[in-house]
């Protein structure tokens, strides 16, 4: 969807930004802790660690930060074991379905906290499975459609990847969360410069917004993500790449 696309390359950028200022690389580091606790130390054999540590590099995460994290999460201390992962489901502005990933060690607090910002900007929280069906999990690597054709992305369907699709000014590569780190890295390794790659819930169906409501849910994505136990939302939305481009540039 061009909307979601523009909208992750946008975040990418603005991702790096936000690591500068530590909050980002708190949270990535918590991400990697928790997998390294759950499946082990090797990224290579633990796709969930992988995943985390592939996402901290692409932030600029340092090689000294990423490694103590792992060490906490297989060293097994107290502060590792309070953390978990919790998927919260509801809607946002226009009916926009919402799947929001966090990290906690207090489930009453975030829970209490994503209700009230959805509350704030016009969502509400939905019960469990209540928006889950609409989205399946997916890699999604974006690249920039007019510096590259699809025979630049070749190396990406070798590496596994299910599909590329041209969506106004980007391709969007698609594979299964376990191909994800293989496809990553053989378009690096084939120096393509990625906009953002993330393995995320991609909706099977989409919303369309006009420019009120993109900025609307915009805002509530911006709140959400601002919250230092929501690591990523995802949103079933779908508007051109110039409401958006307008959208960003009115958000600063």
């Amino acid at each position: 969807m061009a909307g979601h696309s523009k909208w992750a390359g946008i975040k990418h950028k603005k991702a790096i930004v936000d690591a500068r200022r530590g909050k980002l690389f708190t949270k990535l580091a918590r991400a990697i802790t928790v997998a390294a606790r759950e499946g082990g130390g090797d990224p290579n054999t633990n796709a969930s660690l992988g995943l985390a540590v592939q996402r901290a590099k692409d932030a600029s995460m340092p090689k000294d930060n990423i490694e103590r994290a792992i060490q906490k999460g297989v060293g097994g201390g107290a502060d590792a074991e309070t953390w978990e992962a919790v998927l919260y489901e509801g809607y946002g502005p226009g009916g926009v379905a919402l799947l929001i990933e966090a990290l906690t060690d207090n489930r009453n607090r975030t829970g209490s906290e994503v209700r009230h910002l959805l509350s704030k900007h016009g969502g509400n929280l939905g019960e469990p499975g209540s928006v889950a069906y609409l989205f399946d999990k997916k890699g999604i690597v974006v690249v920039d459609a007019a510096r590259y054709t699809e025979d630049d992305l070749m190396p990406a369907i070798e590496a596994g990847a299910e599909d590329i699709a041209q969506d106004e000014d980007v391709f969007e590569i698609v594979t299964e969360p376990s191909d994800f780190k293989a496809v990553h890295d053989a378009l690096e390794v084939a120096g393509v410069e990625m906009q953002s790659a993330e393995v995320r819930w991609q909706p099977k169906t989409s919303v369309p917004l006009e420019e009120d409501g993109a900025a609307k849910l915009m805002k509530l994505i911006d709140a959400l993500e601002d919250n230092d136990d929501v690591g990523q939302v995802n949103a079933n939305f779908d508007v051109s790449a110039d409401v958006m481009e307008r959208v960003a540039a009115a958000a600063g």
